[in-house]
């Protein structure tokens, strides 16, 4: 599964780029398609990030890569009280 988000992820950039480069760079579109090339650009970038999002929780959960050092709630909670000492 986590193979088949990569190439999820692969296109979705790729569509990213190629498409906000046709928007942003080319002087003969019309009205329309310049629309829908930046809605395409849109749809292309919010893939992306989620199937970023989706592999990096996955290769966390596998033991792939190292965990975030986030804090749990006892001591987040401990490092607040301390906060104003």
């Amino acid at each position: 599964m986590t193979k088949l988000i990569a190439i999820v992820n692969v296109i979705a950039w790729a569509g990213f780029w190629a498409f906000g480069y046709i928007a942003l760079t080319s002087s003969d579109l019309s009205e329309g398609q310049l629309v829908i090339a930046v809605l395409l650009a849109f749809a292309g970038l919010v893939m992306g990030v989620l199937a970023y999002m989706k592999l990096v929780r996955a290769s966390e959960a596998t033991g792939y890569a190292k965990g975030s050092n986030q804090l749990d709630a006892a001591a987040r909670n401990r490092a607040q009280e301390e906060w104003g000492k």
